[in-house]
């Protein structure tokens, strides 16, 4: 596998190229070697889900584990639906004083529920009715991708990524809004609110629990009451 090195440190297929010296590559590490500008992997590119693994096993084997370890019921009986982004990984658990075997928490695209019937408001009724939530926190956050994102980039980006005209057409003929589907929200606020009530309102949610929209700063952590009952 040849890589060839830009300046802008990203690093792309490149075919290999006539051999235009007879200088050997200079070995760089372990399967790695730089020759005419090229970097040379002997094998496979390593990946970060190779780099996981190896943790994992390191992991394990040092029973890194043993703090973490609790039951599947939250013992706060709270679920939380957020957002994926990666600045609240950490900063939301430690914004909010929770730790391992506490809460339930629920992540998608935006933290939003934008279908009464899709795989996060599932998720909240089996931890309501099977594993004893009676609190739900809808937790946005400033900055979100979400918020703006527009379908037609996402569906442009979709195609130079290989996504055939005819895939895309197969989803329109199957009564799939993509344009819908795949579009973000204007405000947060107003997504979270449109959440809360969703579950709220729900047909099959429990009418005693509690529902509560909130957004994080990305930054600090701090929360804002959006939609709370009393």
């Amino acid at each position: 596998c040849i890589w060839r090195i830009r300046p802008s440190a990203t690093r792309i297929p490149f075919p290999a190229a006539s051999a235009k010296s007879s200088a050997p590559p200079r070995i760089e590490g372990e399967g790695l070697a730089l020759w005419e500008g090229f970097v040379i992997f002997a094998g496979n590119k390593p990946t970060m889900i190779e780099d996981i693994l190896k943790h994992n096993k390191e992991f394990v084997a040092s029973k890194g584990y043993k703090r973490f370890v609790t039951s599947k019921y939250p013992d706060k009986k709270i679920a939380i639906v957020t957002c994926m982004d990666t600045r609240l990984v950490e900063l939301l658990p430690a914004a909010l004083g929770i730790r391992n075997g506490d809460v339930k928490i629920i992540k998608n695209a935006g933290g939003t529920i934008t279908n009464p019937f899709d795989s996060t408001m599932r998720s909240l009724l089996v931890a309501v009715y099977e594993l004893g939530v009676n609190e739900i926190m809808v937790i946005g956050h400033t900055g979100c991708g979400v918020q703006g994102m527009n379908a037609d980039e996402m569906l442009h980006l979709m195609r130079e990524r290989g996504v055939s005209e005819e895939h895309i057409s197969l989803m329109k003929h199957c009564g799939i809004d993509l344009k819908s589907w795949l579009h973000g929200f204007e405000e947060t606020d107003a997504a979270v609110k449109e959440t809360v009530d969703l579950i709220r309102n729900h047909p099959l949610m429990a009418a005693d629990v509690r529902v509560a929209g909130y957004i994080m700063d990305s930054l600090t952590g701090a929360l804002e009451k959006i939609d709370e009952q009393d």
